[in-house]
């Protein structure tokens, strides 16, 4: 495949012209010789017609979409522009989101004055996961009557929802399907059909390639799909030059043209080994570990049963010279994606080999969460003047800013609702203590 931004960015790097232009680096420090503006020839991301609009042709024929739009803002830019898009007209501003959301999409709300009507999944034991069904996405489209469905999958944990049944029946209300897919850009290669939300009946959704796949953090993908998203394609670069750095990064869209090569020559391949490989571990471990249900490139444990909190297991693990991406109380997270074979071998062989001290370790019962009283908007709750307080002390007081431990990002409580005992004891759990109240 073709790599019109890295073979640009290559050619001027060896030309040995004077950069009279930014960046101020000038390209004379490592890495910097590739890190450009939008001089001739380089195209501009919000403007894409040239190198960039190429590359990003490229990388939507390698997803299936309608249209693929780079960021180098992460998925965050990528959030804001769909839901953004959704309610361009102004007359409906109601979302129907599921709650376990990253807080990315609390902030679109704030600015975009967003309503939600939140679904609550069936949780277990934690509130970074749980359960949706199409007959609870139902019950809230008829409720609110929204512009539009928004949930994430895969989640924090590494669960896919089943994203068929809940496509069509926001199809049959008429309504858009929006899906927060950061983790599951590999999933475009996993499955017959893939796994990926654009082979699903998804509107728009949103992959974090930095997350799974080899891009520089911050680079992302915008997927619009269907044919009812198609007439607002034109003013997706538009909305994302409003919430978006004026000066993207070039060493990111580079790294994702690079991307876009790897995806189209070796990615079938490397995956299929990766998920061969983190079959094999997972196997091992299941006897006698409790290995969550979770997509390929993720090896999540629930951990009390062996008697560790996961982030005492995380400590352990670190002595093996393995970094862990999450652990709470009850779980840890191991992304395998990028990883060689043998080196997801080693993971498994010595999480299987670890001594198990069989002591009791105490589980939160999460299965439901209570729906908090909303006193204020999102947006007012934002924009009010608050106050630092102990979470003991909140009983009853309105939250001013969304509450949650980055990562995940999962929100307990959201802005302009009214904390209850229940919600401030799950934040404890969580190891919050503190809190912003409106005034």
């Amino acid at each position: 495949m073709n790599t019109p931004i890295k073979d640009f960015t290559d050619n001027y790097a060896k030309s040995g012209i004077i950069r009279a232009h930014m960046p101020g680096h000038k390209g004379k420090f490592p890495l910097t010789e590739f890190d450009i503006t939008e001089i001739k020839g380089a195209d501009s991301l919000f403007e894409a017609d040239g190198i960039i609009a190429e590359s990003e042709k490229n990388t939507s024929e390698i997803f299936h979409s309608y249209k693929t739009l780079y960021s180098a803002g992460g998925s965050t830019l990528c959030i804001f522009t769909m839901l953004a898009m959704c309610l361009m007209n102004g007359k409906n501003r109601r979302v129907a989101a599921v709650r376990n959301c990253h807080r990315s999409f609390l902030n679109a709300c704030v600015f975009l004055d967003a309503e939600v009507e939140w679904i609550y999944p069936e949780y277990e034991n934690t509130l970074v996961s749980g359960k949706i069904t199409p007959e609870a996405v139902e019950r809230a489209i008829e409720k609110s009557s929204p512009a539009c469905v928004y949930l994430t999958s895969p989640d924090y944990l590494g669960h896919i929802t089943e994203i068929d049944g809940i496509a069509d029946i926001c199809h049959k209300h008429g309504v858009m399907l929006l899906v927060d897919n950061a983790h599951g850009a590999y999933l475009n290669f996993i499955g017959e059909p893939p796994m990926h939300p654009n082979y699903h009946g998804v509107d728009m959704c949103c992959d974090s390639a930095h997350k799974t796949l080899p891009a520089l953090t911050g680079g992302a993908y915008l997927h619009i799909n269907n044919p009812k998203a198609e007439k607002y394609e034109g003013y997706a670069k538009e909305i994302m030059s409003m919430f978006g750095s004026t000066s993207p990064s070039y060493l990111i869209m580079r790294s994702l043209d690079e991307c876009a090569d790897f995806m189209d020559t070796r990615a079938g391949k490397y995956f299929n080994e990766m998920k061969l490989a983190a079959d094999k571990a997972k196997s091992l471990l299941s006897p006698v570990w409790r290995t969550e249900d979770t997509e390929a490139g993720k090896l999540t444990l629930f951990t009390p049963p062996c008697g560790y909190t996961g982030t005492e297991l995380a400590d352990i693990l670190r002595e093996y010279k393995i970094e862990c991406e999450y652990a709470d109380h009850t779980h840890i997270v191991l992304m395998l994606t990028g990883l060689s074979a043998d080196e997801i071998t080693y993971i498994g062989k010595v999480i299987s080999n670890l001594p198990q001290p069989r002591i009791f370790v105490p589980t939160p019962k999460i299965k439901s969460f209570s729906p908090l009283e909303k006193a204020m908007s999102i947006r007012e709750a934002a924009f009010s003047d608050s106050e630092e307080i102990s979470v003991s002390d909140a009983a009853g007081r309105i939250c001013a800013r969304a509450v949650s431990c980055c990562p995940p990002g999962i929100a307990a409580v959201v802005g302009g609702e009214k904390f209850s005992r229940e919600s401030i004891n799950i934040l404890k759990n969580y190891s919050i203590f503190k809190v912003n109240v409106v005034k």
